[in-house]
């Protein structure tokens, strides 16, 4: 399997219909915030690297609007559906992991795999964007409660250079 060129991905999903603008509470200003926060994670849950910055770039890339819009992280995770195969490629098993990451990312619960946690949490590690502080109870991961107590992501991010190289 080819690695994925997510420069190149990025790109794509960013010319899609429907992409926010770059500043918008849910646009690819936020995605990048949450690929970074995944990859800080990822070191220490043993997330699937791969989907949880695929999911960073898909979970909100089919949202109609900022504020109600229940359905986007299955528009998002079908979205990725499309363009697998010809943009990326993963295993049935890890897509599925993204897949349903995706899916489900809105609806305020916690999930046990490491790698669907792991998504959940980066996101909601983000939401000072939103003007609220990420709760510990609300994380799916040790790691992600650490950091939400912590109140600041900055202490780990010397975890994401090795991936995303800043």
């Amino acid at each position: 399997m080819m690695p994925i060129d997510f420069e190149r991905l990025w790109q794509v999903v960013g010319e899609a219909p429907h992409h926010r603008s770059l500043y918008t509470i849910h646009g690819p200003d936020h995605w990048r915030r949450v690929e970074r926060n995944g990859v800080i994670l990822a070191a220490r849950t043993g997330a699937r690297v791969e989907v949880v910055r695929l999911f960073a770039l898909f979970h909100d890339s089919k949202r109609v609007n900022e504020w109600t819009d229940p359905e986007h992280g299955k528009r998002g995770a079908e979205f990725a559906a499309e363009l697998r195969g010809r943009f990326f490629d993963l295993r049935d098993e890890d897509f599925d992991l993204l897949y349903r990451a995706c899916e489900g990312h809105a609806d305020g619960g916690r999930h046990d795999d490491p790698t669907i946690g792991t998504c959940w949490d980066a996101d909601r590690l983000d939401l000072g964007r939103c003007g609220m502080i990420p709760n510990a109870k609300y994380m799916s991961t040790a790691f992600g409660a650490e950091i939400a107590n912590h109140g600041v992501i900055h202490p780990w991010l010397h975890l994401a250079e090795p991936v995303l190289g800043e």
